[in-house]
């Protein structure tokens, strides 16, 4: 009895098989897709990390900037630098990559991505000469035609290379010994200017091949013995602004063969001074071009070495009257965006708690919410 007892056991578990396999067969085959973005707006976030615990495999962070939400991440490669296209349409980034992962045979390359889709969609292969730094704005810049691209090299002698974008082709590599960063002009397509360690600007101006048709230097608009600048620098058309490590503001203009400045002035009173407000971070300040508002990170106690101090304070400075109009909580900001437009929202990244706050800036800065836990060693945003 017991063995046809478990005989029959064995026929009614294989009958059960056999229909459960008969009914999965009959599943329709899963195919694999791609997730939709929505169209980009004025609040996309791209969040630029170096993630240097794993270096030579970066990250490209794509945040809704709205709604906080993770869009997508763009691999970018060793120290990988990524700007948009003139048009926003495309994502450029510029960057190494070793056929062993951290060793072997080094090929570097300008990978192109579709910003609706983040899709690779094509490479353009450049000399082995990419600076391998953290992000800054100035490391990679198109040119506001969209005819060029500027990559900054380092080997650790610097120069620039120039990607034609018509070809997606290399074409030059202009020498600019001692000088760093890409402050590409409005006006003229084919011109940028750099920063120089001796406080001056070179501006390289170039001819419809890509070469060098003028390389001219400015005069001193910075003394980098007594108050270095912070290399990031904020555009409005021809116009770039810095600030320097002791709170003064110098305003540059790239437009003409030959860069002009403007007298520089503090953003700092006796008061302050007193008490050792100090810029600190890496994108160290943000500018709203239609409003004249500039929002600094700042700290007190400040003192030589403590430039990459997290913010303590934004100070927001209205550049018509040269003065601070409101101080707001600075959430230990180490970078600051701010988009562009009548509905302006700042965005600061928290340097210590991996996050994102956002303040609403079309008045005296509101904090509206937070996004926790993104990214890993950033120093760069970009607003689409």
């Amino acid at each position: 009895m017991l063995r046809k007892a478990f005989a029959g056991s064995l026929l009614t578990t294989a009958l059960a098989l056999g229909a459960s396999a008969g009914a999965m067969a009959e599943l329709p085959t899963e195919s694999i897709t791609t997730g939709k973005l929505p169209p980009p707006n004025p609040y996309r976030i791209y969040l630029h990390d170096v993630a240097i615990g794993h270096i030579v495999d970066g990250r490209l962070h794509v945040i809704d900037g709205e709604n906080l939400r993770y869009e997508g991440v763009i691999a970018t490669g060793l120290a990988g630098q990524a700007a948009l296209s003139a048009d926003r349409k495309e994502i450029f980034v510029a960057t190494t990559y070793y056929s062993r992962l951290s060793h072997g045979v080094r090929t570097d390359v300008v990978d192109v991505h579709d910003a609706q889709t983040l899709a690779l969609t094509g490479e353009i292969e450049i000399p082995p000469r990419h600076a391998q730094s953290l992000h800054y704005k100035g490391t990679i810049r198109p040119s506001a035609d969209g005819r060029w691209l500027f990559v900054q090299y380092a080997t650790p002698a610097t120069s620039v290379g120039i990607i034609d974008l018509k070809t997606r082709k290399a074409v030059n590599e202009v020498a600019t010994p001692g000088c760093w960063a890409i402050l590409p002009a409005a006006s003229v397509g084919g011109r940028f200017s750099t920063v120089c360690g001796d406080g001056t600007l070179v501006t390289v101006s170039l001819d419809d091949a890509g070469q060098v048709r003028t390389q001219k230097r400015s005069a001193r608009f910075f003394d980098p013995d007594k108050d270095p600048i912070f290399i990031h620098g904020e555009q409005d058309g021809d116009t770039y602004r810095f600030v320097s490590f002791q709170g003064e503001i110098h305003t540059a203009h790239v437009g003409g063969e030959v860069a002009s400045y403007d007298a520089p002035w503090s953003i700092l009173g006796a008061a302050d001074r007193k008490q050792g407000w100090r810029p600190g971070g890496y994108q160290v300040f943000a500018q709203h071009n239609a409003s004249g508002r500039l929002y600094v990170g700042m700290h007190d106690k400040g003192k030589e070495g403590s430039h990459k101090t997290p913010a303590k304070e934004i100070w927001t400075v209205d550049l018509a009257s040269k003065k601070r109009v409101a101080r707001s909580p600075g959430n230990d900001a180490i970078a600051l965006a701010v988009s562009q437009g009548e509905r302006p929202r700042l965005f600061a990244y928290d340097g210590v708690k991996a996050a994102i706050a956002v303040f609403d800036a079309s008045r005296k800065l509101t904090l509206s919410k937070r996004m926790e836990g993104v990214g890993e060693t950033p120093t760069q945003m970009e607003l689409h």
